[in-house]
């Protein structure tokens, strides 16, 4: 099967023009998932960020590859000594590409925007947290927090606080305006996402790529194709396939990191999930390295807890409900469902570890008395009845966003877990004094997590992309869902 899926894509590689090849000023992604609009401050989807962050859009900071906090629209700051005030000295120059001059009044605009009673933004308590922004000057912003907050550099940087013109906040769904190196050209749904470089951006000089194309391609053996055709320069393929020969002479392979653990979402509000005896059932039955090996090649490491291996106040809990079956039924049992427990398993469309990966848990689960009905969804469709509507039992889907144990803190969050106590221990995470009080707090909400099976936590996604050689730049590990592509150049 493999040969013959290879075959066909090389077969339609020599059909198709070498576009994507020809301009050394442009390059061609191909993302497997279209983004439902274009605003990051709103939407929960990772491929809005995957779009638009760091290319139409700009933070006060932003983050490399590594994670390293650099400047962006704030060219320096200093912050107090009881880490409650931030002081930021904004860069001069910076335009939006509506051509409205950036300054401290649009960081107000909208980090209040985002706290205000309305607003949509998915990390909206960030901004809550700020007792006031002041602009003493255009070119300075004093931000004043409630409670000390020792990440906030680095989430400054993220797709939820960057800036935005007043002028056309109420349009950027469809018709953004950031800041960025590049402005938005044209979006043709279900196909493509085009950009350009923008001659309001204040270091024109430094973008050597001044055209962007994002082609939407869901399928993993069309990505493959549109490689091998020239169509597109950068792509990630189903895992299986990335060791083609067909790839060896033209492409890199970049095998990295990213923030996302792939987790059995678990609605902890149904009746029977809201008992601990069957989730622990469910975390006895799940054998991770099969999934892993199933659905991802080998790709991916085992988590016991909401969190990134790679992180430095990780703490290893994949020992926590050890792979066992026979348990898992006695606790089924146990907890009053000796004849079995019914049900349902949503899985949006990604093919490698939402569906395959599906249908290896539902079998696990079934081994050990589960009765699995798996429907699979597309992405509004989950959005609507998983996240929003929180009408499903159990489903599969990569969190990708960094440091985002504090999603089980949220109230009414599609977890449907709701623990007092972990929000005392993630509160004070967040606003620790020192770096080891903070580790031992994070150590302790992932310890939590894990011995309430809040959720079956699977693996963490890898970054395994293919990359035309002569291509420089691109990310080989992902600590945010960005496409940089401002800091992307070809060989001579």
């Amino acid at each position: 099967m493999k040969r013959l899926i290879i075959a066909a894509a090389l077969a339609g590689a020599m059909l198709a023009p070498f576009s994507a090849m020809a301009a050394k000023d442009s390059v061609t992604f191909a993302q497997r998932l279209e983004p439902p609009g274009l605003d990051p401050r709103t939407g929960a989807a990772a491929a809005i960020s995957l779009t638009t962050l760091y290319n139409i859009y700009e933070g006060l900071t932003r983050v490399d590859e590594k994670g390293m906090v650099h400047p962006s629209l704030a060219e320096s700051w200093t912050i107090s000594d009881d880490g409650l005030t931030y002081t930021f000295k904004l860069v001069e120059g910076a335009k939006f590409h509506d051509g409205a001059d950036f300054d401290s009044s649009d960081v107000k605009y909208t980090f209040d925007a985002n706290a205000a009673e309305d607003s949509q933004n998915k990390r909206k308590d960030r901004f809550t947290n700020m007792e006031s922004v002041e602009t003493p000057d255009a070119n300075t912003v004093v931000i004043k927090l409630k409670e000390r907050r020792p990440a906030l550099l680095e989430q400054l940087s993220e797709s939820t606080a960057v800036i935005v013109d007043p002028a056309s906040d109420a349009t950027n769904a469809t018709k953004p305006v950031g800041t960025g190196p590049y402005k938005f050209e044209s979006w043709t749904k279900g196909d493509s996402l085009k950009l350009v470089a923008a001659d309001t951006y204040r270091d024109t000089d430094a973008v050597a790529i001044k055209n962007v194309t994002i082609r939407f391609i869901g399928d993993g053996t069309a990505r493959l194709a549109a490689l091998l055709a020239g169509d597109v320069d950068v792509a990630d393929i189903p895992n299986e396939l990335v060791g083609s020969d067909s790839l060896k002479d033209d492409f890199n392979i970049l095998v990295g990191n990213t923030n996302g653990e792939t987790i059995l979402s678990t609605n902890n509000g149904n009746e029977a999930l809201s008992k601990l005896k069957v989730r622990q059932a469910i975390a006895h039955a799940i054998n991770r390295q099969e999934i892993i090996d199933g659905a991802m090649f080998g790709y991916g490491t085992p988590i016991g807890s909401h969190f990134a291996p790679h992180h430095p106040d990780y703490v290893d809990l994949t020992g926590t409900y050890p792979f066992d079956p026979e348990l898992s039924k006695k606790l089924l049992a146990e907890a009053g469902y000796p004849d079995g427990l019914e049900l349902s398993l949503k899985l949006p469309p990604v093919d490698d570890y939402a569906r395959k990966g599906g249908q290896i848990v539902a079998s696990q689960l079934e081994k050990a008395g589960f009765k699995i009905k798996i429907e699979n969804v597309d992405w509004p469709k989950w959005l609507d009845e998983v996240y929003k509507k929180k009408n499903y039992d159990l489903s599969i889907v990569s969190h990708v966003e960094p440091m985002d144990i504090g999603i089980y803190a949220r109230e009414n969050y599609y977890f449907n877990y709701d623990n007092p106590k972990f929000n005392e221990v993630v509160a004070a995470a967040e606003s620790a004094a020192s770096a080891a009080e903070r580790t031992e707090l994070l150590q302790t909400a992932q310890k939590m997590l894990a011995e309430e099976a809040v959720n079956g936590y699977l693996f963490q996604l890898p970054r395994v992309i293919v990359v035309r050689k002569g291509l420089n730049g691109v990310w080989k590990d992902m600590p945010f869902f960005v496409t940089d592509a401002s800091r992307i150049s070809w060989s001579d």
